[in-house]
């Protein structure tokens, strides 16, 4: 696992060269944004030590394999960790794939069941240390986004990903389709995506891809093209 610093504040670990997760320091401790893929627990602690700070919080964007696979492992190593989930997300965690009244999409996939339960259901809005917590479903019912208050640096989940370039969830593009398949609701997507995109984020960091400095031109490209192929919530 690969460690990029972005910021003072931001550190990007990447597996296998496509999966992220993020180590925010705050002061003498670290908050974790999502867990990456099972067995990935030993290289995050390695990362943290690293650092010389410990991991106090570990935040959830979603609840996809790839994002909580070694929230478990890593658990069992963080006694009194705080576990921080979107109150809509959340469920899903705990294996109960049910749609709330209204809500439609493809049938979910791609999740884990986890043993851990959440201390914090995070709202629009919340903080979790430095982090503003921003929802924005549709790549899964409950998906969130942080934004870091000191930076107006996003850190969004699948919400996006630049793999190819900046793309929003639920796009499909014949050479690049996971946007789409992997995405529950796209129509949903693409709402959320012009929401991130009017934040005007410092930067992009995001669970697949690189980071971006200065996104909001390529952001609002990317949500153009979102809206085009699905022009209405639906």
């Amino acid at each position: 696992m690969r460690v990029i610093r972005e910021t003072n504040n931001l550190f990007r670990l990447t597996r296998l060269g496509m999966f992220n997760c993020f180590l925010v320091r705050e002061g003498g401790e670290l908050t974790l944004v999502d867990t990456n893929l099972p067995g990935s627990r030993r290289a995050i602690l390695r990362a943290a030590r690293s650092l010389r700070s410990r991991i106090n919080r570990i935040a959830i964007t979603h609840a996809h394999f790839d994002h909580v696979g070694s929230l478990d492992a890593l658990v069992k190593k963080l006694p009194g960790v705080e576990i921080c989930v979107g109150e809509r997300e959340a469920r899903l965690l705990n294996g109960n794939h049910s749609l709330d009244p209204g809500e439609k999409g493809k049938p979910l996939f791609g999740f884990k069941r986890v043993r851990s339960s959440a201390h914090r259901l995070l709202k629009d809005g919340d903080k979790v240390g430095s982090l503003r917590v921003v929802t924005c479903p549709g790549h899964t019912p409950g998906h969130i986004a942080f934004v870091d208050v000191r930076d107006n640096s996003l850190i969004a989940g699948d919400s996006f990903i630049t793999q190819k370039g900046i793309v929003a969830a639920g796009v499909y593009n014949v050479l690049f389709p996971m946007p789409a398949w992997f995405s529950w609701n796209c129509a949903l997507s693409a709402l959320s995506a012009a929401k991130l995109s009017a934040l005007k984020p410092s930067r992009l960091a995001v669970g697949h891809g690189h980071t971006v400095l200065s996104p909001s031109s390529l952001m609002d490209r990317a949500v153009e093209i979102a809206m085009q192929q699905h022009p209405s919530h639906g």
